[in-house]
């Protein structure tokens, strides 16, 4: 399963409201939080994905992640705005959270080798009540984790390369 270098590559698609990132770099969650913040936002819900150092009894070593940047960075950009627009205001119900200028998300994926204990995703929500950010941010990652066109590799000790299996990330 081992993409081409042009395949899985950094990218970006962000507006003011949204933004989301698949990028090699670890990823600095302060930043990402700090980029949803508004004035008009009481809440941030954020999730933090983090590689665990064992799965059913193995010690993973490491985690490796491949997506087709162009078509995954699209689907997650159309998935949050798909989670803002379906959740209303508590403030108002008949106000999506999609047309207050309150609410804003941020989405970063991890590409290449994600050591233990390091993020993979995370997702960050700001909206007026907490609510909503909860909500909107669990919806969010789960429609990642089964639209995204990306897939982990997970690495056990004591396996070779060629034992570790690319699996879809859902």
């Amino acid at each position: 399963m081992a993409l081409t270098p042009e395949v899985s590559v950094d990218a970006f698609l962000e507006t003011p409201r949204v933004r989301c990132f698949l990028t090699h770099q670890p990823l600095d969650v302060q930043n990402i939080i700090a980029s949803v913040q508004d004035i008009s936002a009481g809440a941030i819900a954020t999730f933090i994905g983090t590689t665990r150092n064992s799965f059913k009894g193995k010690t993973v070593t490491h985690l490796e992640y491949q997506a087709y940047s162009k078509i995954a960075i699209k689907t997650m950009f159309d998935i949050a705005h798909g989670a803002m627009e379906s959740v209303s205001c508590a403030d108002d119900p008949q106000i999506h959270t999609v047309t207050h200028p309150g609410i804003r998300c941020s989405i970063h994926h991890r590409l290449g080798t994600v050591p233990i204990g390091e993020p993979s995703i995370v997702i960050a929500v700001s909206s007026p009540h907490r609510k909503e950010a909860f909500s909107v941010c669990e919806e969010i990652l789960e429609e990642v984790k089964k639209k995204a066109q990306i897939w982990k590799r997970e690495y056990y000790e004591g396996e070779g390369e060629s034992e570790a299996e690319w699996k879809v990330n859902t």
